[in-house]
């Protein structure tokens, strides 16, 4: 896809939000991943991209933006340890950051793109890709990369209480949870991978909005969330190198819940 989506005038930030704080893996995003810090892959994939304006770094955390300045990542604020927390939400980082440049830069951007640094392997190609989608739907808040989802939904159960209810309904579909999988309604999960924002969207407060597109991820691409996910990255890219096919092309998905 070429640069048609993108308008001429749309100021791009990559915005990279890596907190201190971890409660899976201690200090994970500068842990070392075949011989890198965790975070510099994201900032070096920002860095890369043909659409992205600026890469910037939200931490609250001297040590981890020390690596980031040195890996290519701007820093211009450290960010409250109040935003920082086990239970902080990822919008009130955003919209800090946003602020934060406004105030004190006059700066102000279109699109957020939104890389987490526990994802260690993603394609230059789809964070282009991703940005040129929503910015050629004028009508779109957001874009979220999703994957299809292996078990449905419609077939789970809420605990409470001495009875179970369904977690889902259907409007036309009776007891869904005794339906074959295949007549349900196709399902995905938001998998980190690349999201882009509209500024004005994270000024509202937002990271969904009301219109978000669906970028489907078919591909089986590691993370870094457990321990033991150290030793499969770092094979995969022994075997594999860095680069990260780009995503196959699909239908976007029917329905998501």
């Amino acid at each position: 896809m070429g640069t048609q989506g993108r308008p001429e005038d749309a100021e791009i930030l990559a915005l990279i939000p890596a907190r201190g704080g971890s409660k899976g893996i201690p200090r994970k995003n500068i842990l070392p991943i075949a011989g890198r810090p965790a975070i510099a892959y994201s900032i070096q994939q920002a860095l890369d991209s043909r659409l992205v304006d600026r890469v910037i770094v939200s931490t609250d955390d001297e040590e981890i933006a020390e690596v980031a300045r040195k890996h290519g990542a701007e820093v211009p604020f450290l960010r409250p340890a109040e935003l920082a927390g086990d239970l902080s939400p990822d919008i009130e980082a955003f919209v800090h950051a946003l602020e934060w440049l406004k105030q004190h830069e006059g700066y102000s951007c279109d699109y957020v793109v939104h890389l987490r640094p526990s994802t260690i392997l993603r394609s230059v190609n789809d964070i282009d890709e991703a940005i040129e989608l929503v910015a050629s739907d004028p009508e779109a808040d957001t874009l979220r990369s999703v994957s299809p989802a292996k078990l449905s939904p419609y077939k789970m159960w809420r605990q409470g209480g001495r009875y179970m209810t369904p977690l889902l309904t259907h409007p036309e579909i009776e007891e869904p949870q005794s339906m074959p999988r295949q007549l349900l309604p196709q399902v995905c999960w938001q998998n980190g991978y690349v999201d882009v924002v509209r500024s004005d969207v994270i000024f509202r407060r937002r990271m969904s909005g009301n219109r978000v597109l669906p970028f489907l991820v078919e591909k089986d691409v590691p993370e870094l969330d457990f321990e033991d996910d150290v030793r499969i990255l770092e094979e995969w890219i022994r075997v594999h190198g860095l680069h990260v096919e780009p995503r196959k092309q699909s239908a976007s998905p029917r329905h998501s819940v």
